[in-house]
């Protein structure tokens, strides 16, 4: 096997498969890709609902679980992380976000030149396919196919119907101009099959000669001469990059990887006898991600809890989807969706709803067997942020990790707000006709004390799976990466990912880490061609 690149990825997931694609598009330069898990050859991957089969599965996610955290009554939860070709974006809910243009205004504010949202857009447009009403905020003809859903629910219509009713807008697009309003979620899907960033990037690449990727090959450390990285080091032997090493294996892997090889604060690596190669205390810290608390209600309208309810009708869903690629299994996470301002942000939106036609105490244990709605609530940019920990010099060990959820009284007000902001929409028309009971929390939770909202949101809320931030990029004292996403203070490495995200951002995290794959690898090579 060859054993020296001009560039090494480190992490096939939503940054690191578009790198890898973009890198070696011109012929010129030598890649390999690195990816601890599999191919994504297991069928629930491409199938848009098979997401209740991949998360929890050791053969497709790394299952790692969070310590207790005060936040949440001092309740441990599981963090899935896509540990397959393709990363999260194989196991994902298939849900295409791009955030707000403040949230990128923003990371330039802090001193990060060229993250601003005009200069961003384009890497958007780069990525994308849209099947939609073209718009000059849109792309076509890119590798990621972005279209609209397949299904359609009356409870999901009525929810989306009481929320202009409400007072909320219609938004046909939220990413496009604006992104307040109600509507339908858009998907990475494809004629009905999931496109993950493996489809969309790996496999028209595949056949190229400079590109070698390397499944089941986790990354132990990162080599360095002096203040160079120089390759890595996997089970089997070293690898050699002769320009740069990109390390693209996201929130949870990129800090562990950089701490286990000597980059982080010395409280972090001295008890584990790991050389200092470069003291960066922010490594593993800044660390943020979307809690969503779930409120249910029973209907008396056809969900998806009941028409699974047997063997029966699973396998008519089942022949709908193989003849023609229609029915539930084309079903994202969820179908609708809102952002909408609580009184706490009157400027711009704060809150994001999740409409499932469906209903589960956690989807390991199967729906429930009443139908049944999820108006599932965010707040999209807390204030609360938490913190990853080695506990070892092994990257095989996973790190302990620390959300730190609802620490601030601004995230607690939020998610309260959130709530009853989904039960003011279900008071209202035509979705109130359908409703037949608030099942979760429970109409009299509250009625007393927004504490007993705010503490049955600690009993119950979960991650919505976009952890983002432990390698932020910036030039304060806790920044890791720099604008051009190179480590501070070290040559030929960068990170690419969700963890260097400042500040996450405003929404579902897919696009974004996508998006951040496109530009690096727009960076690295105009830096090639300058040399």
């Amino acid at each position: 096997m060859q054993r020296q690149f001009d560039y090494i990825v480190v992490g096939a997931g939503s940054a690191g498969c578009a790198v890898a694609n973009r890198l070696s598009q011109d012929g010129f330069h030598t890649v390999a890709l690195l990816e601890a898990g599999s191919r994504d050859l297991n069928p629930w991957i491409h199938v848009p609902v098979g997401y209740f089969k991949t998360m929890g599965n050791p053969s497709t996610d790394w299952c790692y679980k969070t310590k207790s955290c005060s936040g949440l009554n001092g309740r441990s939860i599981p963090w899935p992380r896509g540990k397959v070709l393709g990363g999260s974006s194989s196991i994902n809910g298939l849900l295409y976000v791009r955030g707000q243009a403040q949230d990128f205004d923003d990371w330039a504010n802090l001193g990060n030149e060229g993250w601003e949202w005009d200069n961003v857009l384009p890497y958007f447009k780069r990525s994308e396919d849209w099947q939609g009403q073209s718009s000059p905020l849109r792309g076509q003809g890119g590798p990621l196919t972005v279209s609209k859903t397949r299904v359609s629910r009356p409870v999901v219509d009525a929810w989306l119907q009481a929320a202009k009713n409400c007072g909320y807008p219609e938004n046909k697009d939220y990413n496009g101009a604006d992104q307040e309003g109600v509507g339908l979620f858009q998907l990475t899907a494809k004629r009905g099959r999931r496109c993950s960033s493996a489809v969309a990037y790996l496999n028209p690449a595949r056949s190229r000669s400079n590109l070698t990727i390397l499944t089941n090959s986790c990354v132990e450390k990162l080599l360095f001469e002096g203040k160079r990285a120089t390759g890595v080091q996997l089970a089997d032997g070293l690898l050699k990059a002769n320009k740069e090493v990109i390390v693209c294996a996201g929130a949870i892997g990129s800090p562990q990887l950089l701490m286990v090889s000597g980059i982080g604060s010395v409280d972090q690596l001295n008890p584990h006898k790991i050389k200092i190669v470069k003291e960066l205390p922010g490594v593993g810290q800044n660390l943020q991600d979307h809690l969503q608390a779930r409120p249910v209600f029973k209907c008396a309208a056809s969900t998806i809890n009941t028409e699974i309810s047997n063997w029966f009708k699973q396998g008519l869903i089942g022949l709908q989807y193989v003849l023609n690629r229609t029915g539930p299994m084309t079903m994202a996470a969820s179908l609708g969706t809102g952002f909408v301002k609580s009184h706490l942000s009157p400027d711009r939106p704060d809150i994001q709803f999740h409409i499932q036609p469906f209903s589960a105490d956690s989807p390991a244990e199967g729906t429930h067997k009443f139908d049944a709605f999820t108006a599932s609530v965010l707040q999209m940019r807390p204030q609360s942020s938490g913190h990853l920990s080695i506990v070892s010099d092994r990257f095989a060990d996973h790190p302990d990790i620390h959300p730190n959820y609802l620490a601030t009284e601004l995230d607690q007000q939020t998610i309260v707000a959130g709530i009853k902001m989904a039960r003011q929409i279900a008071k209202q028309a035509p979705l109130n006709s359908l409703i037949t009971q608030e099942f979760s929390p429970g109409e009299s939770v509250g009625e007393e004390s927004d504490a007993d909202i705010l503490d049955w949101a600690r009993e119950t809320a979960t991650t919505i799976y976009h952890p983002t931030g432990t390698c932020k990029m910036g030039q304060d004292d806790m920044a890791v990466v720099d604008s051009a996403l190179k480590v501070h203070g070290i040559e030929g490495l960068r990170v690419a990912d969700a963890s260097i995200m400042p500040i996450i951002t405003s929404g579902n995290t897919n696009a974004p880490a996508i998006m951040i794959g496109e530009k690096v690898a727009a960076m690295i090579l105009q830096e090639s061609v300058n040399v």
